[in-house]
């Protein structure tokens, strides 16, 4: 996962200074020490690790300590301002234009995920209430037309493409055309990609930039190249001028330095990051947000924005009011399951919650969670209402159904009964919260 090796060594950090009744200048010299090779080994740019340093350093011992915190806590402030201040300060998104349609034109390497990206920010677009227009303009690529009409199929999104041709810019200005009679608002352009910067590929880029004028230019870049994606951020912007950067693959296992150099190199806003395979799997990009998981602060705001998007209102009045009779039953569970697979994986959506980044025994294997749902799909409707009818036979003929053992049956149906009796019993429910520190 992203950030997951420079998090420890910065929470590792933050607990030996954090209770510090008083920092002299050698306490701060060996933190800052620490830090910097922490970010270092995270792949983040020399020059920003150096900057970042200076900058901690002057602040730490020139500022005074809040009357509310430690010197400690004020140190660690000091460090998530500015590392806040380092991915940007605040969110960047989209200016769409008053007079639609809204160009948007996509720019990359070859493997960075463009054709994906388009479709997930086509995607996220709708969710704005906009109609937006996927438009291949990768005539190079063997299958890359078919791969973003692929995409757009699953997620109902047209995509204009004209395979007699190998004219970008024709297509470019065909599919404005298109986007207007069509009624479409935004145009998303998925342009060529190459395996390295060319002179051919800014020849391209340049003369659709010239002739369709989009609105915005955001680069593509795979966060997992590490340095690498500085430098191709950096010769971008140089060469065409981008308007900010979307970032994938940053659930991979990448050491996050490019998220933390790739805006001060460019100067240009990271806008998005891709996080994960599935089609909906993008996110705004909040620099105080990450900064805060990376701390192990966690995420909060993000998790009930995922929540309100995934859970259904009506459904949770429903399971409410079934709460307080104790009638919630194996039906309402599997509906809270793939509510929850809504919002992404079981282990992201942990690491959000604070104190639980920093938990390494707990393992959520999202595979576990399928088993449960073929289990559930497996019993009849008197078996989901009632647990107690469930007898060796039946018990059987659910684990060969669904694919799972006796000892799977058992394991999930002992669980969902604890889960249960304390469902029934607020003193419970309100000492187990308190223990997890959610109160």
């Amino acid at each position: 996962m992203a950030f997951e090796g420079l998090s420890e060594k910065l929470q590792a950090i933050s607990k030996k200074i954090r209770g510090k009744t008083r920092i002299t200048e050698e306490d701060l010299t060996e933190m800052l020490r620490e830090v910097k090779l922490a970010l270092l080994e995270a792949d983040v740019n020399y020059k920003v690790v150096k900057d970042f340093i200076a900058i901690i350093k002057e602040k730490g011992l020139g500022q005074n300590v809040l009357d509310s915190l430690t010197p400690g806590e004020q140190v660690i402030k000091i460090v998530k301002d500015e590392m806040v201040e380092l991915l940007g300060g605040t969110e960047s998104r989209i200016n769409f234009t008053p007079n639609p349609p809204t160009v948007i034109m996509l720019v990359g390497l070859q493997g960075s995920g463009k054709t994906t990206t388009a479709g997930k920010l086509a995607n996220l677009i709708r969710k704005q209430g906009k109609k937006p227009l996927l438009v291949a303009c990768d005539v190079y690529r063997p299958a890359a037309i078919k791969q973003l009409q692929v995409v757009g199929a699953q997620l109902s999104i047209p995509v204009y493409s004209n395979e007699n041709t190998k004219n970008v810019l024709q297509i470019a200005k065909e599919a404005v055309n298109e986007a207007i009679t069509k009624l479409n608002d935004v145009i998303i352009l998925d342009t060529a990609g190459r395996l390295h910067i060319d002179e051919e590929l800014m020849v391209e880029l340049k003369n659709i930039k010239a002739n369709v004028k989009p609105h915005e230019i955001l680069l593509v870049v795979d966060s997992m190249t590490g340095q690498d994606a500085v430098n191709v951020g950096d010769t971008f912007n140089q060469n065409l001028g981008i308007d900010g950067i979307i970032l994938t693959k940053l659930d991979g296992d990448t050491r996050g330095g490019a998220a933390l150099s790739v805006k001060k190199v460019t100067g240009r806003p990271i806008k998005f990051v891709g996080v994960g395979e599935k089609l909906s799997e993008i996110e705004v990009f909040h620099p105080d947000r990450m900064v805060s998981r990376i701390l192990g602060m966690g995420d909060i705001l993000s998790i009930i924005e995922k929540a309100e998007e995934a859970f259904d209102e009506k459904e949770a009045v429903e399971l409410e009011k079934k709460l307080q009779k104790n009638k919630f039953d194996l039906d309402d569970y599997l509906s809270q399951i793939k509510q929850m697979k809504k919002m992404g994986s079981f282990s992201s959506i942990l690491k959000m919650i604070p104190g639980f980044s920093a938990l390494k025994d707990v393992e959520i294997d999202d595979k576990e969670f399928d088993k449960i749902e073929a289990i559930i799909c497996s019993m009849t409707k008197k078996e989901k209402q009632d647990t107690n009818l469930l007898n060796a036979n039946r018990r059987k003929r659910i684990a060969t159904g669904s694919g799972t053992t006796v000892q799977d049956i058992n394991r999930f149906i002992n669980s969902y009964e604890q889960t249960q009796k304390l469902m029934k019993n607020p003193k419970a429910l309100s000492s187990f919260a308190n223990k997890l520190n959610l109160k």
